[in-house]
């Protein structure tokens, strides 16, 4: 099927989801995990009928839920067609979206020597030296954060080479600068946003946040 960009996503309509990082992702307060449960059997009879398959996370008080076409790669037609299958059963349940908690982290790595070190990152992380992919380490299990390597010149002068990727709802990233600044942080570059934000704390330590927009 044909990958959907960004401004096809948004023009869906899915109220409830958000694109992030990886996929779009919603969030339902349930209140209890026996309605989380209620809620998560009606959604695997839908994914079954559809025949494809959310990645699901179930707590108390909320289910989280992420969509994405892995045989491509991408997002599709398949995935905002049960996103609005999973709205409507959420709605019928008495469900709320909390499209405001989403989030999602990676890890950036500046380095010289992607080839070696994606090898060894993968290993640590997941205990398997061949998840790299392209310029990413993968956990195909979901325990870990994506790792991603930033191509960059060698150099000796001591910097950070780890920095943290918040990837957030398009419609919360200034909320979410704002209240970092709020709590010490600094605005450094926002050249790029709404694509990327970087932020530094007290200390020098560089975020980006980030958002699925201008990509």
């Amino acid at each position: 099927m044909d990958k959907l960009t960004s401004t096809q996503i948004l023009e869906a309509g899915l109220d409830d989801w958000r694109q992030l990082a990886q996929g779009i992702h919603a969030r339902y307060r349930t209140g209890s995990f026996n309605a989380g449960m209620r809620f998560l059997t009606a959604v695997s009879e839908a994914a079954e009928t559809a025949n494809h398959h959310p990645d699901v996370t179930l707590t108390y008080p909320y289910v989280d839920l992420k969509l994405i076409s892995h045989d491509v790669g991408a997002l599709t037609e398949r995935d905002v067609k049960l996103a609005r299958s999973i709205s409507a059963i959420a709605q019928e349940q008495g469900l709320t979206a909390q499209p405001k908690a989403l989030a999602e982290v990676e890890l950036a790595l500046d380095t010289a020597q992607v080839a070696a070190a994606g090898p060894f990152w993968a290993a640590l992380l997941t205990g398997d030296a061949d998840n790299v992919s392209g310029d990413d380490v993968t956990d195909p299990s979901g325990r870990v954060p994506l790792l991603w390597f930033q191509q960059t010149d060698a150099h000796e002068t001591p910097r950070q080479r780890f920095h943290l990727d918040v990837w957030v709802p398009h419609d919360q990233a200034e909320a979410r600068i704002a209240a970092a600044v709020a709590a010490g942080g600094t605005v450094v570059d926002d050249s790029r946003a709404p694509s990327f934000t970087v932020l530094v704390d007290g200390e020098g330590n560089r975020a980006c946040v980030c958002t699925a927009l201008d990509r």
